[in-house]
């Protein structure tokens, strides 16, 4: 895979987050930094605070307090999404089941004239084959598999040449087999495209198995924050909840 030529990925700080919802309190002064280039998984279980904190980054939510750098520039300065790109892949997807899977992918090209017909043709199937969906242009959404809607998702998001790649749960809702798939696709991709990843989950087989570093996260708080060894010797009793949780049926 070739990589852009002004292509690199950014660094991202994210300084003393708070938010609430009318008196709950869902992030709680959150604080850490993502190097450029790194995957960085934000983990911990449903309703920590995970995806409201990407929402913030992404600008679909308004923090309370503290803020939010990209190369040290405050996500709300002008500019700045014009300046460094970024791209969401969403939990479910969210493709567009009135369009095609070719057309999902080559949306941003098109709606920004930003190519001829030709060469997003060209692109698109550049991305899909990365994802190992070449031919998939004709297909529609709902003839995919959940694992197969979230790749299209990649690719579309490949389109933009994003320098930050967020992620919301990319392996909810799939088996473990395509759960790895995902896995090796977003190594992959940051692999050949030097693009930050910042990945928000509950699958702790994905983040240990992706990660550079991992925060972990419950309560709207960081808990426990390093590289994975260091992760998984937390002494925080709510990480090794956490990280030893198996079911144990009834003798």
């Amino acid at each position: 895979m070739s990589t852009p030529a002004n292509q690199q990925g950014v660094r991202v700080e994210v300084r003393d987050l708070r938010k609430k919802f009318g008196d709950h309190e869902v992030l709680r002064g959150v604080s850490f930094t993502v190097e450029r280039g790194e995957i960085f998984v934000l983990m911990g279980p449903s309703g920590s605070g995970k995806s409201v904190l990407l929402k913030h980054i992404i600008g679909l939510e308004e923090a309370d307090g503290g803020e939010m750098l990209i190369e040290g520039h405050s996500i709300h300065a002008e500019g700045l999404r014009d300046r460094y790109r970024m791209a969401m892949v969403f939990q479910s997807g969210a493709l567009l089941n009135s369009l095609t899977v070719g057309e999902n992918v080559g949306l941003y090209l098109r709606e920004h004239r930003l190519k001829p017909e030709a060469e997003i043709r060209r692109v698109v199937a550049e991305k899909l084959a990365i994802v190992g969906l070449t031919g998939a242009e004709e297909k529609n959404p709902a003839e995919l598999s959940g694992g197969m809607k979230k790749r299209v998702a990649i690719a579309r998001a490949l389109v933009i040449e994003p320098q930050l790649v967020l992620y919301d749960e990319p392996t909810s809702e799939l088996d473990p087999l395509i759960a790895i798939t995902i896995g090796q696709e977003i190594l992959a991709l940051r692999d050949g495209t030097h693009a930050t990843s910042l990945v928000v989950t509950h699958d702790r087989d994905l983040a240990f198995g992706i990660a550079d570093r991992i925060a972990m996260i419950a309560d709207g708080e960081i808990l426990a924050l390093g590289r994975p060894e260091e992760v998984r010797r937390s002494p925080h009793p709510l990480v090794q909840r956490f990280l030893t949780a198996d079911f144990k049926p009834k003798p």
